[in-house]
Formats: structure tokens, C-alpha cells, sequence
């Protein structure tokens, strides 16, 4: 039997974000060369003289519009997701920060906790030692 994997799960999700994105960037590519191909095609052309300077038609304008509009709403949306993850960057920085201060208190305090262990092992270490000085005198006395 064929198990569903989750790794090929995420992979087609991811597949077909890159394929809406790629859909997407090939439309607006799309837009920009028909504008380039019927709309300002003019522009290549010698001009006859440099005072006649041909007037955009209602379609012409039209689609600088549409192309422009289409322009904007890629970059929109692409500059909306970068400061989106501008933000969500800067809030994990401010996490990070914070957790590591706090990682700092924590290990300043386990330092201090270790360092009153270890005196306080020694003081019971020398305190056995007198005892056992003084059990030993006893019996040799």
C-alpha cells in the first residue's frame, strides 16, 4: 500500500505556491510586452518632425492604466509580504533579545545557587573532618 507522506504533502503545497507565483510574474510579463508590442511601438519609429507629437488613443491610455494597475498590484503585494516579514523579524529579534537576558538570569542564578553549594560542602566536609579528628583522639586516649 501507498502511505501519504507529509513531506511530499508540503512539497505540493510548495509547488503550488511557486506555481501561482510563477503564474502571476508571467502575466505581468505578459501585460508589459503587449504594451510594448501595440502600444508605444510608436516610440521606435523615426518621427517625421519633433513638433508632432502623436496623442494617446482612449485604448492606448486604457492600457497604460491596465498594465500600471497590474504593476502595482504585484509590487503591492510583493512589498506588503516584505515588510510583513520586516515586522515579524523585528519581532523576533525583540524575542530573542529578551530570551537572552533572561538565559543570563538563569545562569547567573544557578552560578550563585553552585557557588553556596560548594561552601556549604566545605563546610560540612571540614566539620566531618574535626569530628573524625576528635573520634580518633578519643579512642586513642
Amino acid at each position: 500500500m501507498n502511505a501519504i507522506r507529509p513531506d511530499k504533502i508540503e512539497a505540493t503545497e510548495t509547488e503550488t505556491a511557486v506555481d501561482s507565483n510563477l503564474a502571476a510574474v508571467t502575466e505581468v510579463e505578459a501585460g508589459i510586452r503587449d504594451f510594448v508590442r501595440n502600444d508605444i511601438a510608436y516610440l521606435r519609429r523615426p518621427a517625421a518632425t519633433t513638433t508632432d507629437a502623436p496623442a494617446l488613443d482612449p485604448s492606448a491610455e486604457a492600457t497604460v492604466t491596465n498594465v500600471n494597475s497590474l504593476i502595482q498590484r504585484v509590487a503591492g503585494t510583493s512589498l506588503a509580504e516584505i515588510e510583513n516579514l520586516i515586522s515579524e523579524l523585528e519581532s523576533l529579534r525583540d524575542l530573542l533579545h529578551a530570551e537572552g537576558q533572561r538565559v543570563q538570569r538563569e545562569i547567573s542564578g544557578y552560578a550563585q545557587l553552585s557557588q553556596a553549594a560548594m561552601k556549604s560542602t566545605r563546610m560540612i566536609a571540614d566539620n566531618v573532618a574535626q569530628w573524625k579528628r576528635a573520634a580518633d583522639g578519643l579512642r586513642n586516649s
